[in-house]
């Protein structure tokens, strides 16, 4: 907005000089309005063609006051231009430097290609979880169109050198939802080459492009028509268990939520049953499933259940009690 109002400003000078010149020698030498105008253009530009007419004493005297006008405006628009132009790139020099500056000091982050509605619903997500995180955007955006706390980088994320740019190498997971299937389907192959322990999750538009994309290298693949369906579907078949669904993995609520507790090594919890962890009795948690390293998701385990390091509980209650049973699965006692 400011450097707009600059521009107005200059281009507003220039048309100030060229009117009064025009008008002047129009009043003083009484020539026409295309002799004026000619006049005034090769004074104030000092081209030094031939005069239209000889001048009169003062015209002359007019003409010394148009110089010394004109060449102050000049200067005051070169000058003006000149600091828009070298504040403008050395602002988006300084920007850039802080993002990469920033962007290396993430570890086991996670990248989003493509800041379309989907990719910013997927970054309000981790922005309410707090996961550290970094979007890849081709296009440019619109003014405010960014969230606050938005990583951005402008650029192609099927390039090698872009993805790099976004921390690829030291990521923990990656999710493309780019618009078609066949740039989703690059930036796997891109990103599994770069970083082969990558999580990979892509999505997929036509029934086709799944095993496509899972044959490139993802690990997950998403349609978002399927599961909408599905989600309609239920929604009007079984509304009060999608209610609990919703209500149980919405962000932000504080009531209830459903989370995935990794079992770290060292952990106080390895080696007790769940009725031994007390996990129920204590925090009122639910574990409604655990997932053994390589093997099958275990619905609904029982309270004889062993956890072991490598553990995945999926564990349903209070945000609170989940912190704590958070922090003594990575090895700290409460």
């Amino acid at each position: 907005m400011f450097r707009s109002r600059q521009i107005l400003y200059s281009l507003g000078l220039v048309l100030l000089v060229i009117s009064t010149g025009t008008a002047g020698y129009m009043l003083v030498q009484k020539w026409t309005f295309l002799d004026s105008l000619y006049m005034t253009v090769i004074t104030i530009t000092t081209v030094g063609y031939r005069e239209v007419h000889p001048l009169s004493k003062p015209g002359m005297v007019f003409t010394i006051f148009l110089i010394l006008f004109s060449l102050g405006i000049i200067f005051y628009i070169l000058n003006t231009g000149a600091r828009v132009i070298i504040e403008g790139e050395f602002a988006q020099l300084i920007g850039r430097r802080k993002l990469e500056k920033r962007i290396r000091k993430l570890k086991s982050h996670y990248i989003i290609c493509g800041y379309g509605r989907m990719g910013r619903i997927i970054s309000r997500e981790f922005l309410a979880s707090g996961a550290p995180f970094v979007v890849i955007e081709k296009e440019p955006l619109p003014p405010g169109a960014d969230e606050p706390g938005v990583l951005l980088v402008q650029g192609d994320a099927t390039r090698d050198d872009v993805l790099k740019e976004a921390g690829i190498e030291s990521a923990a997971g990656l999710v493309s939802v780019l618009p078609t299937d066949a740039e989703n389907l690059y930036v796997v192959l891109t990103a599994k080459g770069l970083n082969p322990t990558l999580n990979v999750v892509a999505r997929a538009g036509d029934e086709g492009s799944e095993q496509k994309l899972l044959r490139a290298g993802a690990d997950r693949v998403v349609s978002p028509y399927f599961i909408g369906g599905l989600r309609i579907a239920h929604t009007i078949l079984k509304p009060a268990v999608m209610d609990f669904i919703e209500f149980a993995t919405k962000s932000g609520n504080l009531e209830l939520q459903m989370e995935e507790i990794y079992i770290n090594e060292g952990s106080p919890l390895a080696g007790q049953s769940l009725d031994q962890c007390g996990l129920g009795r204590d925090l009122g948690i639910i574990v409604v499933g655990m997932k053994e390293t390589h093997d099958e998701m275990k619905f609904n385990p029982t309270s004889r259940s062993v956890l072991k390091a490598g553990n995945v509980l999926i564990a349903l209650g209070e945000a609170s009690s989940l912190k704590k049973l958070e922090q003594m699965a990575k090895g700290a006692r409460i």
